[in-house]
């Protein structure tokens, strides 16, 4: 074997890293979040299954600069009220939110950080 064998080998690897979908240490689906409506809201979240149900796990590096009654929910293309899961627990760091029975997080493409008494979105995630 020489170097450009390996050097090739690199490369694809790298390309097959890139096209997988996003999973965190194999449990379940990851995304990053971005802030909306001048908010910032940082950080990762999980949804992964845990018990034969759902839960939403908001990681270490969770970030949100704050705002009244904000609320974790998920979404496809948008905010869904359905699946509203109760109040942000904390601004900073990791907190966990049960998904409610009947919920399959796998119908949805995003979570959301949602200020229900002004019903405007404060973060979103997209997977």
């Amino acid at each position: 074997m020489n170097r450009r064998f390996f050097l090739n080998l690199s490369v694809a690897a790298g390309a097959a890293a890139v096209t997988t979908p996003a999973f965190a240490g194999g449990h379940g689906r990851i995304a990053s979040f971005k802030g909306v409506n001048n908010h910032v809201t940082t950080g990762r979240v999980e949804i992964v299954k845990e018990n034969g149900g759902y839960v939403i796990h908001l990681l270490d590096d969770f970030t949100f600069d704050g705002a009244p009654d904000p609320k974790i929910a998920l979404g496809n293309n948008g905010y869904d009220k359905s699946t509203l899961m109760g109040l942000l627990k904390k601004n900073k760091g990791a907190s966990s939110y049960q998904v409610p029975a009947g919920i399959n997080p796998d119908d949805f493409n995003e979570v959301w950080v949602w200020c229900e008494k002004f019903s405007v979105g404060l973060g979103v995630a997209k997977f």
